[in-house]
């Protein structure tokens, strides 16, 4: 690449920069989140800080999350939240957001172009398996047999 087209290529990318920065300033300014987040990011330990607090909170929820996802409730929508937050400070964490959004579209939109035989044997499928995990982890965890207690209160 010549030397003009690498000028013209930062020309673009300097362009761009300041047009995310426009989105959050209002005179040059930045405010609300932003002007916090730029005063922590002005000093290498503030930039180390704040990854540090961005990695373990965005990380608590993504191990929260995963552990929550066999049971009924919001696992996954925690993960992609703890994703999310993640990806405010590393690349890496983007990326993986990026894929998992586009696995998620692609699966859905796969799902919807099914008849809807399919779709009932995926939803059942998809009880069968919560279910089966939450009796294994109540019979493991907490000594319950929710098959047994069915059982016991059918029969009586």
């Amino acid at each position: 690449m010549s030397t003009t087209e690498n000028a013209q290529e930062q020309g673009r990318t300097e362009s761009g920069e300041e047009a995310k920065l426009a989105e959050y300033t209002r005179n040059g300014e930045a405010r609300g989140p932003m002007k916090w987040l730029d005063r922590w990011r002005s000093t290498a330990a503030g930039r180390l800080t704040l990854k540090i607090i961005v990695g373990v909170i965005g990380g608590a929820m993504v191990i929260g999350g995963l552990i929550m996802v066999p049971f009924p409730g919001p696992g996954w929508l925690i993960v992609f939240g703890g994703l999310a937050v993640l990806a405010t400070e590393f690349h890496w964490a983007s990326r993986v957001l990026d894929f998992a959004k586009h696995v998620v579209g692609a699966a859905t939109a796969w799902l919807k172009r099914q008849n809807w035989f399919v779709r009932i044997v995926a939803g059942t499928l998809t009880f069968l398996l919560a279910f089966a995990i939450v009796w294994l982890s109540l019979k493991l965890t907490l000594k319950i047999d929710l098959i047994q207690e069915a059982q016991f209160l059918f029969n009586r």
